[in-house]
């Protein structure tokens, strides 16, 4: 008994101090104080605010087609690789899974800065500034690729490999059999892949602030999202408090969607469990 307590209350201590920060960003995203933990009275300000802000509005588009292209040509990539790889000899098999692991062990900024010397050194090679919206685009899909492969790759195992011998017994061609049989069973594991990579490319500080050159929404400018964004105003003095409303907006996206798709799994599972008559 005191054992369960004891965990229970644990389980909470450490929820607490992983979301007050968040809850303190949110209770202060109803002020206009421009320091958090000062209070000028309840307002919702910040929110319009924060939409007319067009330095924000372009680091936040920024962002955002940053991380659904990456995870979207990542996702492409992870997930046909883990394929390949699966239905490849043993010693190809084992030499991508080293090769995909090494960067999720690697230190990011031994990544970035791999990647720069690269840049740097094919610039050198055609005499030219390569840095851009492709070299950003190239870096986030190092980091997102790895861990797409690491997603689908357990659905894969958990196939019956004989589903996709079956399907071309039966006539069909190896695309309209990967298209028809593999991919609808390994689906959730490439989602939770594209959602992994999402999440690793809004986050991203290192990689973006090292393979950033000009191009989307910044023109002719440096490519700026949230997190350089947050870095450039950081070393000039406070934080816009519109920023505080951003980080509400966000939270209260990503709750709803995760318990949209906490409900889609249940729904899912429970269709499941009728089909085999539990």
């Amino acid at each position: 008994m005191v054992k369960k307590i004891f965990g229970q209350c644990y389980i909470w201590l450490i929820l607490l101090l992983m979301y007050l920060p968040v809850l303190v960003l949110i209770a202060f995203s109803f002020t206009e104080a421009v320091n958090v933990g000062e209070w000028t009275g309840f307002t919702w300000n910040l929110y319009p605010r924060l939409f007319q802000s067009e330095e924000i509005m372009i680091a936040l588009g920024n962002t955002v087609l940053i991380a659904v292209i990456s995870a979207l040509l990542a996702t492409i990539i992870g997930s046909l690789g883990a394929i390949g790889a699966f239905y490849a000899k043993k010693r190809m098999r084992n030499a991508v899974d080293l090769a995909t692991q090494i960067p999720v062990v690697n230190a990011e900024i031994v990544v970035a800065f791999s990647l720069t010397v690269m840049f740097v050194f094919i610039g050198n090679l055609v005499n030219t500034y390569i840095f851009s919206f492709w070299t950003l685009l190239i870096g986030h899909m190092c980091l997102s690729v790895p861990f797409v492969y690491i997603s689908v790759k357990p659905k894969l195992q958990q196939m019956d490999p004989s589903l996709y011998e079956a399907a071309l017994d039966l006539g069909a061609s190896p695309s309209k059999a990967l298209a028809k049989v593999i991919i609808p069973e390994i689906m959730p594991g490439v989602f939770s892949g594209f959602l992994l990579a999402i999440t690793l490319s809004l986050d991203d500080f290192i990689v973006t602030a090292f393979t950033r050159g000009s191009g989307l929404l910044s023109g002719d400018k440096k490519i700026e999202t949230l997190s350089t964004l947050v870095q450039a105003k950081i070393k000039k003095g406070p934080i816009p408090p519109e920023l505080r409303a951003l980080t509400t907006i966000l939270f209260v996206i990503v709750v709803i969607a995760v318990i949209g798709i906490s409900i889609y799994r249940h729904n899912q599972a429970k269709k499941v469990r009728v089909r085999r008559g539990f």
